[in-house]
């Protein structure tokens, strides 16, 4: 007889068992499930990568949004009522999805809404009014650039939260020469540091994306328990509905809204919507430090897109050195630890991790008769 208790699609079952010489053995196997599309490399890669590639444009459709609504940098409200505008939608459009396809859309309980509205405030509202103030008054290639950071704010905060995600002096050196990046962009055309930094810009920026970094790693917590689509859908919802409230109570105006401006508030409700929700869903599969080194691909297309859509130069030598430091800075934060032996996967963060594709029985020390199981996360015996 046989028992095993699975945790989940990719789970590596370990079984207590009683062989026919009767001395207890040990058997590890995987689940016969293929990891889903969010688990695996290549899918990973994918999925991820055009998150990043849609958040990048936001960067120049956010600039071109101000141009079509004549919202001045000063006009802060107004900001803020564009930014709410667009989350309502997003969220909108994601909860029309998830009841479409039998989500629980209304069956959150007391508690669970409470987490939910706690980080539509902080992911959304919080952190959009010092990205939108912040991009508003400083460039779209600058703001990219010091977007990145949210990586090594990522990788700071998994330290103190996971047991198996430490820093290390790997990735102390990367945080560094990441930082170095944040410098080095700062810097004037003559090669000296200036004072090219203000705090309702360059500063805001950053503030947002640490706010952004510890939010999400709070919405894979609640994650758990919350289907990722609905609690995307509602902690937009939320969001953009205290930032409209916030904007119309502080005077901002939308009279410019016009068929070209209404279809990029569209684009950008789209864009968010598609974005977060696969973020969240790869955030609930799989390690922080892994899917958080992706974000080192925003500024690239950020600064690539903003050049060509809004005139801006990507080809002074500070902007340049930037974002090759900021992309070793990530790469060295985020390199995969070694390989394991017979070419398996070393666990890093749980039961997202793809387990070895191996079977292997060792003896054990005589136990009671019966059996018991439990399932871990990929954890490969001895032999």
């Amino acid at each position: 007889m046989r028992r095993a208790m699975g945790r989940g699609t990719g789970a590596a079952c370990i079984l207590m068992m009683l062989r026919s010489d009767g001395k207890a053995g040990i058997l590890v196997a995987d689940n016969e499930d293929s990891p889903a599309l969010y688990q695996r490399r290549s899918g990973v890669f994918a999925l991820a990568t055009l998150c990043c590639f849609l958040w990048g444009s936001a960067y120049p459709a956010i600039k071109g949004g101000y141009a079509l609504l004549l919202i001045p940098p000063e006009d802060i409200a107004s900001q803020v009522l564009f930014a709410g505008w667009r989350f309502v939608m997003a969220g909108a459009i994601l909860l029309l999805v998830a009841g479409a396809i039998g989500r629980p859309v209304l069956s959150l309980g007391v508690r669970d809404a409470g987490r939910v509205a706690l980080l539509g405030l902080t992911q959304t509202a919080i952190q959009y009014v010092f990205f939108y103030v912040g991009l508003a008054h400083a460039s779209g290639v600058k703001s990219s650039i010091m977007n990145a950071t949210g990586v090594f704010f990522s990788v700071g905060i998994a330290h103190l939260i996971y047991a198996d995600d430490r820093m290390s002096a790997r990735k102390a050196l990367g945080c560094m020469i990441g930082f170095l990046g944040v410098v080095v962009v700062n810097l004037g055309a003559g090669g000296r540091l200036t004072l090219d930094f203000t705090l309702l810009g360059e500063g805001f920026v950053t503030i947002a994306a640490f706010v952004l970094a510890a939010a999400s790693i709070y919405g894979k917590h609640i994650s758990a328990r919350i289907d990722p689509l609905v609690m995307t859908g509602w902690q937009l919802l939320i969001g953009g509905a205290l930032l409209t409230a916030g904007g119309l109570t502080a005077g901002g105006s939308m009279a410019a809204l016009g068929f070209a401006s209404g279809a990029l508030l569209l684009y950008m409700a789209l864009l968010s919507s598609v974005a977060f929700a696969l973020w969240s869903l790869l955030l609930k599969h799989n390690p922080v430090g892994m899917i958080a080194a992706f974000n080192f691909l925003v500024p690239v297309f950020g600064v690539s897109l903003s050049a060509v859509f809004l005139g801006e130069s990507i080809l002074r030598w500070n902007n340049l050195a930037a974002l090759a430091l900021v992309s070793l800075g990530v790469w060295l934060v985020t390199r995969p630890r070694r390989a394991a032996p017979d070419g398996c996967i070393l666990p890093a963060a749980g039961p997202s991790v793809r387990p070895c594709m191996r079977v292997r029985l060792r003896r054990t020390p005589p136990a009671r008769s019966g059996l018991s199981g439990w399932c871990g996360s990929g954890r490969r015996t001895g032999g």
